[in-house]
């Protein structure tokens, strides 16, 4: 009897199941769970599987162009890689593996503040780097991180403001989760050993690590106090109410992203695909062309990148899937999903006549009932 071929993967999603074989069951849960009941993260992609595009035809797509610019930089996608924590967890090389797959892919790569790779590493593989910051209880620290990220050529602050302690991911907690010694925040200063490795039961190590070292108490004041401390563009990320994205503008905000962050946050937040809309809506309403709307939580393909594009975002931010690649082959997995990541949105394009981004924003979308399609 002949057996089955085993073809490489030929959608990003194929790369779920192949990272899940790979991880051990808690690394596993650190970077698939949510939070509570984990409601918003299968919100996340209940929305967006409820986006129904409405293609155009007798355009010529011949030559479809995925390119696009944001934040001044034209980019070989409309897509930049989120930022993840501790990305040697799940492989050796970790955030330089990924960051040389965004290099070659010719995107951004957003660096966490929980980076387990030094910045001089990760400035060295020649990818655009963005800094992913946390605001951190020390003002000094958080101005010792942007100094650093600035001096490794970081392109842009990534504020990350739905994080004043972290959501409740009960995964973690039951299964006591702490990261391995060879894994550590290489930009913070810790204790020896470091909170986030030391295991307690019905405890997240990693949990009760930014629960120290994060500011519960940052305002907006505190980001225009930023403001006049860098002049890197500042993409404020995690807004979901319209509201926050006009006081991001108002305080000198060259972007925002709209996320929920994966659902790891607040159980039972509104769903990115959901609150998009509105909040491009408010921003236009206030003519604030200069502060751009980015999006991310539950992309898993290129058809969700143009589905995010019609409903007004101007890049998406991909997280889970690069690290399925990530585990999976290392910076070829990463190379691989980004790649498919390309095709398949150039795939999406055409079959929607939409020869560039820019005539992507403006496709008709409506919203699917439940069990239609």
């Amino acid at each position: 009897m002949t057996a089955p071929l085993v073809s490489a993967p030929l959608a990003v999603a194929d790369f779920e199941e192949r990272a899940r074989n790979v991880l051990d069951a808690a690394s596993w849960d650190w970077l698939a769970g949510g939070a509570e009941r984990e409601r918003t993260l299968r919100a996340n992609r209940a929305e967006l599987d409820r986006i129904a595009l409405v293609p155009r035809v007798l355009a010529d797509v011949s030559a479809c162009d995925t390119s696009a610019t944001f934040l001044a930089r034209r980019c070989a996608l409309p897509v930049s890689v989120a930022p993840v924590a501790y990305q040697r967890l799940f492989h050796p090389e970790g955030e330089r593996a990924a960051a040389r797959a965004a290099a070659a892919a010719g995107v951004p790569y957003v660096v966490s503040t929980l980076t387990s790779t030094p910045l001089a590493e990760l400035a060295a593989t020649d990818a655009e780097l963005w800094f992913q910051l946390y605001w951190l209880k020390d003002r000094n620290q958080v101005l010792r991180l942007v100094r650093a990220a600035e001096e490794a050529g970081a392109r842009a602050l990534v504020v990350t403001v739905d994080v004043p302690v972290m959501g409740r991911r009960l995964r973690d907690a039951r299964g006591s989760f702490a990261l391995p010694p060879s894994v550590r925040a290489v930009l913070l200063d810790e204790s020896s050993p470091p909170l986030a490795h030391r295991r307690a039961p019905g405890a997240s190590a990693v949990a009760v690590h930014t629960s120290a070292a994060f500011s519960q108490s940052v305002t907006w004041a505190d980001l225009r106090w930023l403001r006049q401390r860098t002049e890197l563009p500042l993409v404020v990320k995690g807004v979901l109410d319209p509201d926050d994205a006009v006081l991001a503008a108002e305080s000198g905000a060259a972007a925002v992203v709209v996320s929920n962050h994966g659902g790891r946050q607040l159980d039972g937040a509104v769903p990115t695909a959901l609150a998009l809309p509105r909040v491009v809506e408010r921003l236009g309403s206030l003519g604030a062309d200069q502060c751009e709307v980015l999006v991310d939580s539950g992309v898993r393909g290129g058809a969700d990148v143009l589905a995010l594009l019609a409903l007004g975002a101007r890049a998406v931010l991909l997280g889970r899937p690069m690290i399925w690649g990530l585990a999976a082959g290392g910076e070829q997995g990463c190379r691989h999903v980004l790649d498919l990541l390309g095709a398949e949105l150039h795939h999406a394009m055409q079959l929607a006549g939409c020869p560039t981004v820019g005539e992507a924003h403006c496709l008709r979308t409506t919203r699917l009932c439940e069990g239609n399609l």
